[in-house]
């Protein structure tokens, strides 16, 4: 059975379980320091996308430990990282426009991390507009927009963004969203960023239309931090510790009990307010040097 999850680096972490001789694929780590780490996967080809199920390009996973034990200075460490890996795609020029979206659920707290940051990125859209200014060197230009979700609108999520992408003109569109991840570690020390934009609910098996470059018409940056884990997933790691357990043994229990629940941690509160905080803060950073340097 697969196990759900929306992080490049666990799929590549199954495939090295699995013994499975992917090719398409190259992958690069770094050690920042002695709480932070970074690994780079770049999916290069048609055989790439068939082992990930993703599409071709760069997907960055930050991983920081003691982010809930509130080590010293390591949200503002872990900001600075991923505004690195940011301005890796995201380049800063006098006439840079930027649309900061921020999927899921307000209401819902392990859905609620797009709406949070976006809260906290600092927009500046308006202020171009009233002084008529094309551009600036210390700033660039940033809408923000919040869709909330179709069980709330009633609308698609991706047609309401493609309509606000084609009134703010953005060179590139920013996507904040929750994950889901098959280790729930991750849903404390992981940032997961990519270039290829973001396929809504894929992790948790309710596919929305794709934010891509082609549905949306311009550059498409995604930041995700994964908030909860399948109620499959997190039974099928746990039964691998047990001798003797058959993976068609759990199939036939999932059958059994119809299963379908999304598990999230205890502190979802906290880790919302943390990851949010560390995102919009390297946002900042990235699309306002003059101000966040």
């Amino acid at each position: 059975m697969r196990y759900r999850t929306d992080l490049a680096i666990e799929n590549q972490e199954l495939l090295e379980e699995a013994r499975a001789q992917a090719v398409g694929y190259v992958k690069k780590q770094r050690q920042i320091d002695e709480d932070i780490s970074v690994t780079e996967i770049i999916i290069t080809s048609q055989e790439g996308e068939k082992a990930f199920g993703k599409p071709r390009g760069n997907y960055i996973t930050i991983e920081a430990r003691g982010i809930s034990e509130q080590k010293e200075g390591i949200k503002k460490r872990t900001s600075s990282v991923l505004a690195e890996e940011l301005k890796k795609m995201i380049k800063f020029d006098y006439y840079l426009k930027t649309l900061v979206v921020g999927l899921g659920n307000e209401k819902v707290t392990p859905d609620s991390l797009g709406p949070h940051t976006v809260d906290k990125v600092k927009i500046t859209a308006h202020l171009f507009e009233m002084f008529n200014a094309d551009g600036d060197w210390e700033m660039s230009n940033v809408s923000g927009f919040n869709p909330s979700v179709t069980g709330v609108t009633g609308m698609e999520t991706a047609d309401l963004i493609q309509k606000v992408v084609s009134l703010a003109k953005p060179d590139v569109t920013v996507i904040i969203d929750s994950l889901a991840a098959r280790n729930i570690e991750r849903m404390s020390t992981t940032i997961q960023l990519c270039d290829t934009g973001i396929e809504p609910g894929a992790g948790i098996g309710n596919r929305r239309k794709p934010l891509n470059e082609k549905n949306l018409g311009c550059k498409v940056v995604s930041v995700g931090v994964p908030t909860v884990i399948d109620s499959r997933t997190l039974i099928l790691e746990a039964s691998e510790s047990i001798d003797g357990w058959k993976p068609e043994d759990a199939g036939k229990y999932f059958e059994e009990k119809d299963l379908d629940m999304i598990v999230t941690s205890t502190d979802i509160d906290e880790i919302i307010k943390d990851f949010s905080d560390i995102i919009a803060d390297a946002i900042n950073i990235t699309l306002h040097p003059g101000i966040y340097s």
